[in-house]
């Protein structure tokens, strides 16, 4: 099987930190890739190169065959987006916002209503469609933002942290959406710092550290490596998280004046 997205020595620098030292990674239809590292390790900006939001990096990246840097239109095509923090056109309804990506996206004007009224009534956003979004809360602007993501039907879904603000009932909608979109031969790659959901939505995680690939297998594949633990525990031993419960302690002798 021919990859659907290939890093080739992707290097990335910000002056003179460099955040991206070298990755590569080739990622298959209908996998779900969870992206896990410590704050700056380089995460988000690997998401970022991959949905073509940054162009002056080192190295190929290629999505179906396609370089993003020679054919940025075609790849973000097939590319669905949801980052982290909901940044919407609070004066639009989410009918109106929601319309505007799909025109953006060239999408058939019946197609798109039918998808996104579907989608909407799924969340359970049928009461507010056509209510604008500055009175929305964050979990409300989260589902507008990954129906905008999931819209134009795309092979590879990227999620930054997408459960971000959304209710306990949503989180099972979403975390089975994921399931389903991978059976479906979609390839869903999840960023995210929530180690638990990770472990149960991904069958391959990739740990990146020091913009470096420190880990990438299964969670049974990292088990097996690593010993009998949780996730969250062969993150923090391999990122050198022992430091943890120094800090917690240093923390608390904060009150013991």
């Amino acid at each position: 099987m021919e990859p659907i997205l290939s890093l080739v020595n992707v290097f990335k620098s910000y002056g003179e930190k460099q955040v991206l030292k070298g990755i590569n990674l080739n990622i298959y239809p209908g996998q779900v890739i969870g992206y896990i590292g410590p704050n700056g390790a380089g995460k988000s900006t690997t998401v970022k190169i991959i949905c073509g939001l940054i162009s002056d990096f080192e190295g190929e990246v290629l999505v179906n065959g396609l370089d993003i840097k020679k054919d940025a239109l075609l790849v973000k095509s097939k590319i669905g987006y949801v980052p982290e923090l909901a940044e919407l056109y609070d004066v639009l309804t989410p009918i109106e916002f929601l319309s505007f990506m799909a025109e953006l996206y060239m999408l058939n004007e019946q197609v798109a209503n039918e998808r996104m009224t579907k989608m909407l009534i799924a969340f359970g956003l049928e009461a507010v469609m056509n209510q604008r979004m500055e009175t929305f809360s964050k979990g409300m602007r989260q589902k507008v933002l990954i129906i905008s993501g999931l819209l134009h039907n795309p092979d590879i879904l990227i999620l930054d942290e997408p459960l971000s603000g959304l209710d306990a009932n949503s989180v099972i909608t979403v975390k089975d959406l994921i399931s389903k979109l991978a059976k479906e031969g979609k390839t869903i790659f999840y960023s995210s710092h929530m180690m638990d959901v990770v472990e149960k939505v991904s069958d391959r995680i990739i740990l990146i550290n020091n913009g470096t690939v420190i880990a990438d297998g299964s969670f049974e594949e990292l088990k097996q490596q690593q010993g009998d633990k949780s996730l969250e525990q062969i993150f923090s031993y391999l990122t050198q998280g022992s430091n943890n419960n120094n800090a917690a302690s240093q923390l608390l002798e904060a009150f013991n004046n």
